[in-house]
């Protein structure tokens, strides 16, 4: 098994996994690539994709695809999904790739880890990636617990706690984890929410999609509730029926945040990692 894909060694970049897989770039028809399952990243015709269009056109694909061969034929795309879209608007009908026979559990870590990093990405889009990774180590002979999380908080730059909040955000329905992403639903509020079951979340949503607020305070006792084996359908909408404390706003300059926090840092992580440090403040108090 390499390097590059045990979760033991941190992937810095593509160059990384190109020093793993070698030499041997091989052209492939488009029409022969396949999405990898369950790809939980976007692929836009944005800004970013006309870009990478215009300098396929210019220059070629400078930076070859990662595939491997499927079962069904063809070839599943381990990194390159973006790429093989700009190659199809820049009118190619052939794509550069280094073809490579990984394990389900292998390329999904490369999957995750050749994507992750970018700057764009939504909240539902990383939950996703870091529950099939954590899940791809599992697979590998980690035990789960600390071990995974602690390899994967040390790839992805974050720490083991702000991972498995995503991973726990992860467990949302599609409604309420599209009210995260298009900020209707705090991540916070996400997060204690997707401790309740199905039907729970079902009553949660129907509130959501009548545009309620939910306040951290209202999720928290949803969930505590939840635990106890006594919420249901009427407390679910007493709880968010209360009336809201006013609320406090709190605003912090950027320039304070930027000592602790990198650009690529998203507001959600800020906010998790904040409350998180608030939470051992008290605790230690």
């Amino acid at each position: 098994m390499s390097k590059g894909v045990t979760g033991k060694f941190k992937i810095n970049g593509f160059e990384d996994i190109i020093g793993e897989i070698g030499d041997g770039v091989t052209e492939i028809e488009l029409s022969e690539l396949h999405d990898f399952e369950n790809h939980p990243f976007r692929v836009l015709d944005d800004e970013k994709m006309e870009e990478t269009v215009e300098s396929i056109k210019e220059h070629g694909v400078l930076m070859p695809g990662i595939v491997r061969p499927r079962k069904k034929g063809g070839y599943e795309i381990i990194a390159g999904h973006r790429r093989k879209h700009a190659c199809e608007l820049a009118g190619l009908t052939k794509m550069p790739v280094f073809v490579r026979d990984y394990s389900d559990d292998e390329a999904t870590v490369i999957m995750v880890d050749t994507n992750i990093q970018r700057d764009d990405i939504l909240p539902s889009e990383k939950a996703r990636a870091y529950e099939m990774k954590y899940i791809a180590l599992k697979h590998q002979g980690k035990k789960g617990g600390n071990s995974a999380l602690d390899d994967m908080a040390e790839t992805a730059g974050e720490s083991a706690k702000t991972i498995q909040r995503y991973i726990w955000l992860a467990r949302l329905n599609e409604m309420l984890l599209e009210a995260v992403d298009a900020k209707k639903l705090s991540f916070v509020c996400g997060v204690d929410i997707s401790f309740l079951g199905e039907k729970e979340q079902f009553w949660v949503q129907e509130a959501v999609d009548k545009k309620i607020t939910i306040t951290t305070a209202q999720s928290s006792q949803l969930k505590e509730y939840y635990k106890k084996g006594e919420l249901n359908e009427v407390l679910v909408r007493h709880i968010l029926a209360e009336e809201k404390p006013k609320a406090k706003k709190v605003s912090i300059k950027a320039e304070k945040l930027s000592k602790f926090f990198d650009d690529n840092v998203s507001a959600e992580e800020i906010e998790s990692i904040i409350l998180e440090a608030l939470e051992e403040y008290m605790t230690k108090r």
